[in-house]
Protein backbone atom coordinates (compact mmCIF):
# COMPACT_ATOMS: atom_id res chain seq x y z
CA UNK A 1 0.00 0.00 0.00
CA UNK A 2 1.19 3.42 -0.47
CA UNK A 3 2.98 5.91 1.91
CA UNK A 4 -0.18 8.05 3.20
CA UNK A 5 1.84 10.87 2.34
CA UNK A 6 2.37 10.33 -1.26
CA UNK A 7 -1.31 9.60 -1.35
CA UNK A 8 -2.24 13.09 -0.22
CA UNK A 9 0.23 14.69 -2.24
CA UNK A 10 -1.21 12.98 -5.27
CA UNK A 11 -4.46 14.47 -4.38
CA UNK A 12 -3.63 17.86 -3.62
CA UNK A 13 -1.40 17.62 -6.95
CA UNK A 14 -4.60 16.29 -9.12
CA UNK A 15 -7.24 18.64 -7.59
CA UNK A 16 -4.55 22.01 -8.25
CA UNK A 17 -4.49 20.84 -11.76
CA UNK A 18 -0.30 20.70 -11.47
CA UNK A 19 0.37 18.00 -13.42
CA UNK A 20 4.04 17.56 -13.55
CA UNK A 21 3.99 17.25 -9.78
CA UNK A 22 0.90 15.16 -9.99
CA UNK A 23 3.12 12.90 -12.17
CA UNK A 24 6.23 12.72 -10.28
CA UNK A 25 3.83 11.89 -7.47
CA UNK A 26 2.38 8.75 -9.33
CA UNK A 27 5.77 7.82 -10.26
CA UNK A 28 7.10 7.97 -6.60
CA UNK A 29 4.18 5.68 -5.49
CA UNK A 30 4.96 2.96 -8.48
CA UNK A 31 8.39 2.97 -7.78
CA UNK A 32 7.70 2.56 -3.83
CA UNK A 33 4.90 0.22 -4.75
CA UNK A 34 7.66 -2.00 -6.70
CA UNK A 35 9.74 -2.27 -3.76
CA UNK A 36 7.46 -4.22 -1.81
CA UNK A 37 7.23 -6.77 -4.77
CA UNK A 38 3.77 -5.28 -5.63
CA UNK A 39 4.99 -5.55 -9.41
CA UNK A 40 1.01 -5.82 -10.95
CA UNK A 41 0.24 -2.43 -9.35
CA UNK A 42 3.64 -0.53 -10.34
CA UNK A 43 3.68 -2.09 -13.40
CA UNK A 44 -0.03 -0.64 -14.03
CA UNK A 45 0.66 2.33 -12.88
CA UNK A 46 3.52 3.25 -15.21
CA UNK A 47 1.44 2.17 -18.26
CA UNK A 48 -1.47 4.65 -16.99
CA UNK A 49 1.27 7.40 -16.78
CA UNK A 50 3.52 6.98 -19.44
CA UNK A 51 -0.13 7.14 -21.74
CA UNK A 52 -0.80 10.30 -20.04
CA UNK A 53 2.57 11.73 -21.20
CA UNK A 54 2.04 10.41 -24.74
CA UNK A 55 -1.26 12.12 -24.75
CA UNK A 56 -0.11 15.46 -23.22
CA UNK A 57 2.61 15.21 -25.96
CA UNK A 58 -0.14 15.05 -29.28
CA UNK A 59 -0.70 18.24 -31.17
CA UNK A 60 -4.06 17.61 -30.65
CA UNK A 61 -4.34 18.53 -27.21
CA UNK A 62 -3.25 21.62 -27.88
CA UNK A 63 -4.75 24.09 -29.70
CA UNK A 64 -2.48 26.87 -31.20
CA UNK A 65 -4.96 29.54 -31.96
CA UNK A 66 -5.89 29.73 -27.58
CA UNK A 67 -2.39 30.20 -26.55
CA UNK A 68 -3.58 33.73 -26.51
CA UNK A 69 -7.37 33.04 -25.51
CA UNK A 70 -6.33 33.21 -21.55
CA UNK A 71 -3.67 32.86 -19.10
CA UNK A 72 -3.06 30.84 -16.31
CA UNK A 73 -2.17 32.33 -12.44
CA UNK A 74 -1.73 30.88 -9.03
CA UNK A 75 -2.35 33.33 -6.35
CA UNK A 76 -1.68 33.86 -2.75
CA UNK A 77 -4.55 35.93 -1.63
CA UNK A 78 -6.97 34.42 0.72
CA UNK A 79 -10.93 35.27 1.75
CA UNK A 80 -9.47 36.88 5.19
CA UNK A 81 -7.25 39.68 3.25
CA UNK A 82 -10.26 41.13 1.94
CA UNK A 83 -12.18 44.03 2.89
CA UNK A 84 -15.96 42.89 1.56
CA UNK A 85 -19.23 43.43 2.90
CA UNK A 86 -20.53 40.82 5.15
CA UNK A 87 -23.07 38.80 2.79
CA UNK A 88 -20.52 38.97 -0.27
CA UNK A 89 -18.57 37.18 2.47
CA UNK A 90 -21.11 34.53 3.21
CA UNK A 91 -21.82 34.16 -0.34
CA UNK A 92 -18.03 33.02 -1.25
CA UNK A 93 -18.04 30.69 2.09
CA UNK A 94 -20.96 28.86 0.67
CA UNK A 95 -19.62 28.49 -2.75
CA UNK A 96 -16.11 27.32 -1.26
CA UNK A 97 -17.95 24.55 0.78
CA UNK A 98 -20.77 23.32 -1.87
CA UNK A 99 -17.25 22.48 -4.19
CA UNK A 100 -15.74 20.81 -1.15
CA UNK A 101 -18.83 19.02 -0.25
CA UNK A 102 -19.81 18.23 -3.64
CA UNK A 103 -20.33 14.51 -3.02
CA UNK A 104 -22.86 15.19 -0.50
CA UNK A 105 -24.85 17.05 -3.15
CA UNK A 106 -24.42 14.60 -5.51
CA UNK A 107 -26.17 12.08 -3.86
CA UNK A 108 -29.08 13.87 -3.43
CA UNK A 109 -29.03 14.98 -6.86
CA UNK A 110 -27.47 18.75 -6.83
CA UNK A 111 -24.31 20.26 -8.19
CA UNK A 112 -22.60 23.16 -6.45
CA UNK A 113 -23.01 26.17 -7.67
CA UNK A 114 -20.64 27.67 -10.37
CA UNK A 115 -21.36 30.54 -12.04
CA UNK A 116 -21.06 33.79 -10.25
CA UNK A 117 -21.55 37.30 -11.12
CA UNK A 118 -19.60 40.33 -9.87
CA UNK A 119 -20.32 43.77 -10.49
CA UNK A 120 -19.75 47.60 -9.02
CA UNK A 121 -17.73 50.30 -9.50
CA UNK A 122 -13.99 49.50 -10.36
CA UNK A 123 -10.86 49.48 -8.01
CA UNK A 124 -13.25 47.71 -5.42
CA UNK A 125 -11.88 44.17 -5.66
CA UNK A 126 -13.69 42.32 -7.91
CA UNK A 127 -10.82 40.58 -9.90
CA UNK A 128 -9.14 40.05 -6.09
CA UNK A 129 -12.13 38.13 -4.94
CA UNK A 130 -11.97 36.09 -7.75
CA UNK A 131 -8.30 35.40 -7.21
CA UNK A 132 -8.63 34.86 -3.15
CA UNK A 133 -12.02 32.35 -4.37
CA UNK A 134 -9.34 30.86 -6.83
CA UNK A 135 -6.95 30.08 -3.60
CA UNK A 136 -9.28 28.66 -1.09
CA UNK A 137 -10.27 26.60 -3.46
CA UNK A 138 -6.91 25.27 -4.61
CA UNK A 139 -7.89 25.76 -8.22
CA UNK A 140 -6.12 27.20 -11.50
CA UNK A 141 -7.94 30.31 -12.38
CA UNK A 142 -7.55 31.18 -15.74
CA UNK A 143 -8.30 35.00 -16.78
CA UNK A 144 -9.62 35.35 -20.75
CA UNK A 145 -7.88 37.77 -22.41
CA UNK A 146 -10.37 39.70 -24.69
CA UNK A 147 -7.50 40.41 -27.52
CA UNK A 148 -7.06 36.64 -28.25
CA UNK A 149 -10.97 36.46 -28.33
CA UNK A 150 -12.33 39.23 -30.41
CA UNK A 151 -11.69 38.99 -34.49
CA UNK A 152 -13.20 41.01 -36.34
CA UNK A 153 -13.69 38.59 -38.83
CA UNK A 154 -17.39 37.26 -38.71
CA UNK A 155 -18.63 34.45 -36.56
CA UNK A 156 -14.59 33.76 -35.38
CA UNK A 157 -15.36 35.49 -31.98
CA UNK A 158 -18.29 32.71 -31.36
CA UNK A 159 -15.67 29.99 -32.29
CA UNK A 160 -12.94 31.30 -30.33
CA UNK A 161 -15.30 30.92 -27.58
CA UNK A 162 -16.42 27.94 -28.51
CA UNK A 163 -12.61 26.57 -28.10
CA UNK A 164 -11.77 28.32 -25.31
CA UNK A 165 -15.13 26.72 -23.60
CA UNK A 166 -14.25 23.12 -24.60
CA UNK A 167 -10.50 23.96 -23.33
CA UNK A 168 -11.22 24.59 -19.66
CA UNK A 169 -13.91 21.50 -19.24
CA UNK A 170 -11.23 19.31 -18.83
CA UNK A 171 -9.98 20.28 -15.86
CA UNK A 172 -11.82 21.74 -12.67
CA UNK A 173 -10.20 25.69 -12.92
CA UNK A 174 -12.30 29.00 -12.28
CA UNK A 175 -12.51 30.70 -15.41
CA UNK A 176 -12.50 34.39 -15.44
CA UNK A 177 -14.01 37.35 -17.68
CA UNK A 178 -12.95 40.64 -16.62
CA UNK A 179 -14.97 43.32 -18.16
CA UNK A 180 -17.60 40.92 -19.18
CA UNK A 181 -19.69 42.92 -20.80
CA UNK A 182 -17.39 43.03 -23.62
CA UNK A 183 -18.82 40.09 -25.26
CA UNK A 184 -22.17 40.06 -23.20
CA UNK A 185 -23.88 43.43 -24.30
CA UNK A 186 -27.70 43.87 -24.88
CA UNK A 187 -28.41 42.12 -28.17
CA UNK A 188 -30.94 44.34 -28.77
CA UNK A 189 -28.45 47.18 -30.27
CA UNK A 190 -30.22 48.87 -33.17
CA UNK A 191 -26.56 49.76 -34.70
CA UNK A 192 -25.19 46.24 -34.15
CA UNK A 193 -24.77 44.01 -37.48
CA UNK A 194 -25.36 40.77 -35.97
CA UNK A 195 -22.21 39.95 -34.64
CA UNK A 196 -22.61 40.39 -30.71
CA UNK A 197 -26.17 38.53 -30.66
CA UNK A 198 -23.92 35.55 -32.44
CA UNK A 199 -21.43 35.62 -29.42
CA UNK A 200 -24.09 36.26 -26.72
CA UNK A 201 -25.92 33.53 -28.16
CA UNK A 202 -22.66 31.04 -28.11
CA UNK A 203 -21.89 32.50 -24.90
CA UNK A 204 -25.54 31.28 -22.89
CA UNK A 205 -25.18 28.38 -24.86
CA UNK A 206 -21.80 27.40 -23.45
CA UNK A 207 -22.21 28.85 -19.90
CA UNK A 208 -25.34 26.43 -20.13
CA UNK A 209 -23.78 23.35 -20.72
CA UNK A 210 -20.77 24.62 -18.42
CA UNK A 211 -20.22 21.23 -16.03
CA UNK A 212 -19.59 22.31 -12.51
CA UNK A 213 -16.63 21.66 -11.97
CA UNK A 214 -15.58 24.41 -13.81
CA UNK A 215 -16.35 27.66 -12.00
CA UNK A 216 -17.14 30.64 -14.39
CA UNK A 217 -16.85 34.19 -12.77
CA UNK A 218 -17.77 37.37 -14.67
CA UNK A 219 -16.84 40.70 -13.47
CA UNK A 220 -18.10 43.88 -15.01
CA UNK A 221 -18.44 48.04 -14.24
CA UNK A 222 -21.28 48.50 -16.23
CA UNK A 223 -23.80 46.13 -15.35
CA UNK A 224 -26.47 47.92 -17.13
CA UNK A 225 -25.26 46.73 -20.44
CA UNK A 226 -25.42 43.00 -20.08
CA UNK A 227 -27.99 41.51 -21.91
CA UNK A 228 -31.16 40.98 -19.73
CA UNK A 229 -30.59 36.38 -20.42
CA UNK A 230 -27.44 36.43 -19.35
CA UNK A 231 -28.32 37.89 -15.70
CA UNK A 232 -30.38 34.83 -15.52
CA UNK A 233 -27.26 32.57 -15.90
CA UNK A 234 -25.58 33.80 -12.74
CA UNK A 235 -26.75 31.50 -9.57
CA UNK A 236 -24.66 34.48 -7.44
CA UNK A 237 -24.81 37.72 -7.82
CA UNK A 238 -22.37 40.05 -5.83
CA UNK A 239 -22.29 43.74 -5.87
CA UNK A 240 -18.75 44.80 -4.52
CA UNK A 241 -19.35 48.72 -3.44
CA UNK A 242 -16.94 51.62 -2.82
CA UNK A 243 -15.55 51.52 0.96
CA UNK A 244 -18.01 52.74 3.41
CA UNK A 245 -15.42 54.73 6.40
CA UNK A 246 -15.61 51.66 8.30
CA UNK A 247 -14.29 49.48 5.58
CA UNK A 248 -11.89 52.35 4.58
CA UNK A 249 -10.75 52.68 8.35
CA UNK A 250 -10.25 48.49 8.45
CA UNK A 251 -8.22 48.93 5.46
CA UNK A 252 -5.93 51.44 6.79
CA UNK A 253 -5.10 49.67 9.97
CA UNK A 254 -4.33 46.89 7.98
CA UNK A 255 -1.76 48.27 6.11
CA UNK A 256 -0.07 50.19 9.01
CA UNK A 257 -0.25 47.05 10.68
CA UNK A 258 1.70 45.34 6.90
CA UNK A 259 4.29 48.24 6.79
CA UNK A 260 4.99 47.93 10.59
CA UNK A 261 4.93 52.17 11.16
CA UNK A 262 1.91 54.18 11.37
CA UNK A 263 1.21 56.80 8.35
CA UNK A 264 1.32 60.40 10.72
CA UNK A 265 -2.71 60.61 10.62
CA UNK A 266 -5.30 57.85 12.48
CA UNK A 267 -6.95 55.30 10.02
CA UNK A 268 -10.36 56.91 10.82
CA UNK A 269 -8.81 60.54 9.87
CA UNK A 270 -7.33 59.35 6.11
CA UNK A 271 -10.88 58.15 5.83
CA UNK A 272 -12.59 60.79 5.86
CA UNK A 273 -10.34 63.01 4.30
CA UNK A 274 -10.08 60.31 1.09
CA UNK A 275 -13.69 59.64 1.28
CA UNK A 276 -14.86 58.84 -2.43
CA UNK A 277 -11.83 56.93 -3.22
CA UNK A 278 -11.82 53.40 -4.12
CA UNK A 279 -9.89 50.57 -2.73
CA UNK A 280 -7.44 50.68 -5.40
CA UNK A 281 -6.57 54.41 -5.28
CA UNK A 282 -6.55 53.94 -1.39
CA UNK A 283 -3.66 51.63 -1.93
CA UNK A 284 -2.28 54.18 -4.38
CA UNK A 285 -2.27 56.76 -1.76
CA UNK A 286 -0.78 54.35 0.46
CA UNK A 287 2.25 53.35 -0.97
CA UNK A 288 2.67 56.86 -2.59
CA UNK A 289 3.60 57.80 1.49
CA UNK A 290 5.37 54.69 1.87
CA UNK A 291 7.83 55.64 -1.48
CA UNK A 292 8.34 58.77 -0.18
CA UNK A 293 8.63 57.52 3.48
CA UNK A 294 11.80 55.09 2.15
CA UNK A 295 13.29 57.53 0.43
CA UNK A 296 13.84 59.75 3.33
CA UNK A 297 15.19 57.53 5.39
CA UNK A 298 16.30 57.58 8.27
CA UNK A 299 15.22 61.52 8.97
CA UNK A 300 11.35 60.27 7.37
CA UNK A 301 10.91 58.35 10.46
CA UNK A 302 10.51 61.58 12.36
CA UNK A 303 8.43 63.39 9.51
CA UNK A 304 5.88 60.56 8.52
CA UNK A 305 3.14 63.59 9.16
CA UNK A 306 4.59 65.54 6.81
CA UNK A 307 5.14 63.14 4.51
CA UNK A 308 1.70 62.00 4.51
CA UNK A 309 -0.20 65.84 5.08
CA UNK A 310 1.60 66.96 1.18
CA UNK A 311 0.16 63.12 -0.35
CA UNK A 312 -3.03 64.06 1.29
CA UNK A 313 -3.45 67.42 -0.21
CA UNK A 314 -1.99 66.02 -3.82
CA UNK A 315 -5.27 63.12 -3.41
CA UNK A 316 -7.45 65.87 -2.12
CA UNK A 317 -7.03 67.57 -5.12
CA UNK A 318 -7.21 64.30 -7.49
CA UNK A 319 -10.50 63.98 -5.52
CA UNK A 320 -11.85 67.51 -6.60
CA UNK A 321 -10.95 67.00 -9.97
CA UNK A 322 -12.63 63.47 -10.56
CA UNK A 323 -15.82 64.89 -8.79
Amino acid sequence: MARSDLVVNLVKTGMSGDLPLFVKTAEAIAEEARSRNHYHFADKLVSLINETKSEAKQPGNSDVSLQNAFYEIYTEKTLADLIVPDHVLKACNELIEEHQRRDLLRSYNLEPRHRILLSGPPGNGKTTLAEAIANQMMLPLFIVKYEGIISRYLGETSNQLDKLFDHVKSRRCILFFDEFDAISKERGDENDNGEIKRVVNSLLKQIDNLPSHVIVIGATNHESMLDKAMWRRFQIQLTLPQPTRAMAIRWFDAFTSRIGHPLGYAASTLADKLKGLSFAELQEFALDVQRQYVLGLPESEKKIKTITKDRLEFWQHRIHVKD
